[in-house]
């Protein structure tokens, strides 16, 4: 074989070798553009899934809060923002995960939708904390009422208590109470059925805290029968109007006074257990019993 032969040969070969290692690398580079863009959509597809789930996120948080929230204006705006989220949720659902452009775009959308989120949230807790404020004066003007309102009850309670204390200091009482069975002659007798008059002796106590004036005493004596001997009229006793045996008006200075009254007898006297009941200005002052007998 001459020199060029061997030349042409040569160069022939080493053209080949080329065209072999052009081949290798093409091949090579149109394998990595392959593995570069199925890497490229599955970490698309991979970020459209977290988008997705971001997006989910979002509206179930609007879901915790309209449920709990009683501001219906708030709640409103609320609900509006959650559909606003869901539609964009429909929209990347329905997206292809290689649409770059409209996958940036709800990206976007995403980002803006979170920060409303943040701002919700926050005048949510604003909301939440006055409601906490205001829920803890209320309570503590009901606690500060109920306190006001106890103290009101008991210092009414101590002024009928004191009240009633002055009022019974006020009251007039008796004291000295006795029956003597007097004959037609007047004179006392031992004989029931001699009995023509009942003589009754009480005082009225002295009394400085009672009110000096013209005052008017009645006397019931009553039967074992429970009938009040004698029908001279009546007088008011705790709205009632009451019948008495005896009365007598007398000028009370606040010092002890003596009393004697004369009850006629027109009918023989029952035996028995007798009461006798003293009232004056709307109180009963004195009770005593004695007896008729044989």
């Amino acid at each position: 074989m001459d020199k060029k032969n061997i030349l042409i040969i040569t160069a022939c070969g080493v053209i080949i070798a080329a065209l072999a290692i052009g081949l290798a690398l093409s091949m090579s580079r149109t394998k990595k553009a392959e593995e570069n863009a199925k890497a490229m959509e599955e970490i698309a597809a991979f970020e459209k899934e977290e988008m997705e789930e971001e997006y989910e996120k979002l509206a179930m948080q609007y879901d915790g809060y309209t449920s709990t929230l009683s501001n219906d204006s708030l709640v409103r705006l609320l609900s509006e923002e959650q559909q606003h989220v869901r539609d964009l949720l429909e929209e990347l659902r329905m997206t292809k995960a290689n649409d770059a452009k409209k996958i940036t775009a709800l990206k976007k959308e995403l980002a803006t939708v979170r920060a409303v989120m943040v701002q919700y949230v926050h005048q949510i807790d604003s909301l939440s904390r006055t409601n906490e404020q205001l829920a803890i004066e209320n309570k503590q003007v009901k606690d500060n009422l109920a306190q006001i309102t106890l103290q009101a009850e008991q210092l009414q309670q101590e002024k009928e208590q004191l009240t009633e204390v002055v009022t019974r200091a006020q009251m007039l009482e008796t004291s000295g109470f006795k029956v003597t069975w007097l004959n037609e002659r007047g004179k006392q007798t031992e004989h029931y059925k001699k009995i023509a008059k009942l003589q009754i002796n009480f005082n009225i106590n002295k009394n400085v805290s009672a009110e000096p004036g013209e005052k008017t005493v009645y006397l019931r004596l009553v039967r074992p029968d429970s009938e009040v001997l004698g029908n001279a009229g009546t007088f008011t006793y705790e709205g009632a109007e009451v019948p008495y045996t005896l009365k007598s008006d007398f000028e009370y200075t606040g010092e002890q006074e003596a009393f004697v009254l004369y009850y006629t007898v027109n009918q023989l006297l029952p035996i028995g257990n007798y009461r006798a009941e003293f009232f004056a200005e709307g109180n009963m002052i004195g009770e005593y019993g004695f007896k008729i007998e044989k």
